[in-house]
Parts: structure tokens; sequence; C-alpha cells
């Protein structure tokens, strides 16, 4: 599935949902089946700076794809990078980099964040990106 469909996907699936507190809810449940991350990834070098909770979030490159691994010690921060991981790996550093996920903004879900996890959520997606900028400058060096 491209970025778009994925985002197309997740913004159907926040629709089903009227209330806020049924989306925090599915958030929640979204974090419970994020996969484990790699203990030797639960390190300080793997935590994410911004986030008032922690955020460890791993990248490997292979076959031309980026793919993410992360936990969280908070539930719904947690969901939130569980939604990342999903809309985001398993593609190339430019389809990366040039997803806008304004998605988010259709969710609702930064208007309906504290103030604090909004600068998380920015802090996520800028270190996602990262990653991919990093694997495309090194990867494209032949």
């Amino acid at each position: 599935m491209t970025i778009p469909e994925t985002e197309a996907r997740v913004t159907e699936e926040f629709s089903m949902f009227d209330d806020w507190m049924d989306k925090y809810n599915y958030l929640i449940e979204l974090g419970k089946s994020l996969p484990e991350i790699d203990e030797q990834y639960k390190t300080d070098q793997y935590i994410i700076t911004g986030c008032q909770s922690k955020v460890w979030l791993h990248a490997a490159y292979r076959e031309g794809k980026v793919h993410y691994s992360a936990d969280s010690d908070a539930i719904i921060t947690k969901g939130i990078v569980s939604i990342l991981i999903r809309v985001l790996s398993g593609h190339s550093p430019d389809e990366i980099l040039k997803a806008d996920l304004a998605f988010l903004d259709g969710i609702g879900l930064r208007e309906h964040l504290s103030p604090t996890r909004s600068n998380g959520l920015s802090a996520m997606i800028k270190q996602m990106k990262l990653y991919a900028q990093v694997f495309k400058m090194k990867h494209s060096q032949g």
C-alpha cells in the first residue's frame, strides 16, 4: 500500500468513532498491537528528544526501504507512534520525505493532543524523516 492509501485507511478507521474518548481508546489499542522493539534499541541513543514520555525509535534500511520499530512508556504515545510506523515503515526514503502526513490533522489528532504530546508527535515525525534523509544520502552515493 502507498503512503496516501495507508493514510486514507487510518482516516477511515478514525471516522468510525464520533467521540474523542473512543478515538483515544482506539489509539491505546493500536499501541498495544505495536510489535515489540528489540531491547538493544531501548537505550538513550534511540530516545526521541522533545517527547515528554520516553519514545524509542529505531530505523533499519533493507532493500531500498526504511523499516521502523518503536516503543514508549506512555500508552497513548505508543499508539501515536504505531500510526506513524504503519504509514511510513516499508517505504523508500523519498516516499517518506515527500509524505505530508496531513491526515493527522484530518483525523483531528493534533488538535486533540495536549501541547506536550503534540510537540512529541512533531518530534517523532522529524526523527523518522531524519532517518529517511540519512538513508537516502548514505545509499545514493553508490
